[in-house]
């Protein structure tokens, strides 16, 4: 019988992935490789061939995001490549967002388990795309194309690229989608599925992917965007087999994932501490009030406990042992979420320096639990937006891997956490008038690719710079988001006050927009950020976290009035309580504490504010330099009362030079009084902790925060114990929600 396997020397894909995960279980390292003999050998080719192979993603990436039409991927690069091995292990990234090269990894490795070799085939010129999260994606809005590369008839590894996706034809318009509650919500899945053959995409697909969202133009020319890409990498790959050998490749792309293995753990054991590291993170879902369908109708807050365990040998595991469970809400994550999450931060963290590539992956254990928010194992549920609990979850890491890197001296590596990436405005509409009367727009601004940073030990933090995403964060350009969002045009994007966390280095800071409804109908509008709690474990060594998020809305204004006799209107909200809005507008005027909300309808002229997050801050504030001081005043960074209650310092400001001066005397003896009140008013250990746990035996948490613990407590045995040790409980004590 003839032999139809196309991995190599005969096998099967599925017989090479047995034997790859064979050989990590027994020997630990990749394919049991325990002498790197090319790089030894001549490592200037070595060398030489990974700059190569490297160079070659690289100048795809950059090629293919001029064929892009979505300004998401044109304006800000949200896109990246990968070239992987036969087993779907990656090799070498491109530049861009990282966040998604492990995904198309379990793509990979999904098509392999899944038997595709026999059903439906992967012959030379085939098309995969993805965008299940079951099945190694983040969420649907991440569309992957994915490309087998064979050498006379025998696979040699494959070829992928993600773009980030305007909408996919979820239950509302958008990318991140608050109001999805089960699968069905999320919009068009596509399974690993074959799109094309001989290097060409089928006309069906295009037919069927063009009918099922609502930007198709901008769906269509990511897709040819993607596609190119992965054909430069193919002809990039044979091209070095030419020069270098069929055999060199071969070995060399298993040492390349060892050596990057390798680079872990050494940066581990030179960076980090030996020990145990924890950190608890949090993400408010307030949907009682807020949601459409009834099985949403709660508010719930997540549990995202993180355990990070460093060896002396330079081992690290990654454990959310006490996560609380899934909910009725898009925020619920899958492997690939995880994953993706897990190895951007290593990448930024650990090893920016060295070679980058799924060596990382094996050398971090983790535990998902299953049943948790981060392995719901339930195909149903809502899987649309991940990052709402992936962010927080992961700024404890960071915030662990700080700690680490503090006490080994890297001063200057210490970040705390960083910005959460939401609060965009998003939704869509229908012209109303003009020459596009009748299409559909998206509002999907990617202003969230850039928040701000989180201090560090030797100086204050990035400003509206950073995405725990995409270490090449970009705001982009207001003309260009209102290029394809021309219903919602921009009145204002400015500093917004305030959203740096305080410390002796502050957080970064960040804008705030405002926008107005214009020619359109049926407008959605809604969004999500951390907004009742704080989604990381605040500052690091008395630093503060960044401002929480909120909402304001306006309708039924007077605005057209106030344009057509050309008087001033809000142009932003720099002191809530003494709002502009309120002040210059006649209007139906919305402020919501929380950030997340379910879309709501707009209509011509309605206004929206929306503000973009800091980051937290680092030490005290009371030791920050006034020089500082000075200057976030003069910036707009922080205002008047803040600084004064916070940082004490008493702050005028000059009429003629329109600058702030910091009064130095009036500003110690400020100082001393917070001092003082930080004395009379703190508790010991012992105090704080009896007040606390009185809150918890006297059923005195919110409902929120019952349901958090209860489902950690059911979930976990080993969090239990914990608790109920922590808190000096009875081992029968349980937690109900009324």
């Amino acid at each position: 019988m003839e032999n139809n396997n196309i991995g190599w020397q005969g096998k099967s894909l599925k017989q090479m992935l047995h034997e790859s995960d064979e050989y990590i279980g027994q020997t630990g390292n990749y394919y049991g490789i325990d002498r790197l003999s090319l790089k030894q050998k001549n490592p200037f080719r070595y060398e030489r061939a990974y700059a190569s192979l490297r160079g070659a993603l690289v100048s795809a990436r950059e090629t293919a995001l001029h064929v892009a039409a979505s300004p998401i991927v044109k304006e800000i690069g949200e896109l990246c490549f990968a070239l992987y091995s036969p087993e779907g292990d990656s090799i070498v990234v491109s530049t861009g967002i990282l966040v998604h090269v492990h995904t198309m990894s379990e793509a990979i490795k999904f098509m392999i388990q899944e038997g595709y070799e026999e059903d439906p085939g992967i012959n030379p010129g085939d098309i995969f795309l993805n965008n299940d999260p079951e099945c190694g994606n983040v969420h649907t809005t991440d569309v992957q194309t994915i490309i087998p590369i064979f050498w006379r008839g025998e696979l040699i590894g494959w070829a992928g690229g993600v773009t980030h996706q305007i909408d996919t034809g979820g239950i509302t318009p958008g990318h991140d989608l608050v109001a999805a509650v089960q699968r069905f919500d999320d919009g068009v899945y596509y399974t690993c599925r074959k799109i094309g053959s001989n290097d060409k995409i089928w006309k069906d697909h295009m037919i069927n992917a063009r009918r099922s969202v609502r930007t198709p133009l901008y769906w269509e020319l990511d897709e040819k965007c993607r596609l190119a890409g992965n054909l430069m990498i193919r002809d990039a790959v044979l091209d070095f087999i030419e020069k270098e050998g069929l055999d060199y490749y071969k070995q060399f792309i298993r040492e390349a994932i060892e050596e990057g293995r390798r680079i872990v753990l050494k940066r581990v054991k030179e960076r980090l501490i030996p020990g145990i590291y924890r950190a608890a993170s949090f993400f408010d879902v307030p949907f009682k009030e807020e949601a459409w369908q009834p099985r949403a109708k709660m508010n719930k807050i997540t549990n995202e406990p993180i355990e990070i365990i460093i060896d002396k040998d330079g081992g690290l595991s990654i454990d959310f042992e006490g996560a609380s469970g899934p909910g009725p809400n898009p925020m619920n994550c899958g492997k690939g979420a995880m994953e993706g999450g897990q190895w951007v931060l290593l990448t930024q963290i650990l090893i920016y320096g060295d070679k980058v590539n799924d060596g990382a992956y094996f050398a971090v254990k983790k535990n998902y639990p299953l049943g948790t928010w981060c392995n719901p194992g339930d195909p149903y549920l809502s899987y649309q937006s991940p990052w709402g609990n992936l962010i927080p979850a992961y700024t404890g890491m960071m915030k662990c891997l700080s700690f680490g890197l503090f006490s080994r001296g890297y001063r200057e590596e210490v970040v705390p956490g960083y910005g959460f990436t939401g609060d965009a405005i998003q939704g869509g509409g229908v012209y109303s008038s003009g020459p596009l009367k009748g299409d559909r727009w998206a509002l999907s601004t990617f202003e969230i690719s850039g928040q701000g940073l989180g201090a560090s030990a030797v100086r204050d933090g990035l400003d509206w710079g950073y995405a725990m995403w995409n270490p090449e964060s970009d705001l982009g350009d207001v003309e260009t988001w209102e290029l394809f969002q021309g219903g919602i045009p921009y009145l204002s994007r400015k500093i917004k006050p305030n959203t740096a966390g305080h410390g002796k280095f502050r957080g970064g800071a960040n804008y705030a927009g405002v926008a107005m409804i214009a020619n359109s109908e049926d407008v959605d509008f809604f969004g999500a950020r951390d907004g009742l709690s704080f989604h990381g474990s605040g500052g690091m060594h008395g630093g503060y976290p960044h401002a929480t998020g909120y909402r304001l809305i306006a309708k039924n204004t007077n605005l057209k009035e106030l344009i057509d006799n050309q008087e001033k209107y809000p142009l932003g909200d720099p002191d809530p309580s003494d709002g502009e809005f309120e002040r210059m507008l006649q209007a139906d005027i919305t402020r919501k504490p929380y950030a997340s909300i379910y879309p709501v309808t707009l209509n011509n002229y309605d206004m929206v504010h929306f503000a973009l997050s800091g980051g937290p801050g680092y030490g005290d504030p009371l030791e920050r330099q006034l020089d500082l001081i000075q200057k976030d005043l003069n910036d707009g960074i922080y205002t008047e009362d803040i600084v004064y209650n916070v940082y004490g310092a008493v702050a005028r400001y000059d009429e003629e030079t329109k600058n702030w001066a910091i009064e130095e005397v009036e500003t110690a003896e400020r100082q001393e009084e917070l001092k003082r009140e930080r004395e009379n008013k703190s508790m010991t250990y012992e105090e704080f902790w009896q007040y606390e746990r009185d809150k918890i035996t006297q059923n005195k948490l919110g409902e929120h925060i019952t349901r958090m613990y209860s489902e950690s407590i059911k979930l976990s045995d080993k969090w239990r114990k914990h608790f109920l040790e922590f808190w000096d409980l009875p081992k029968n004590f349980e937690m109900e929600v009324n």
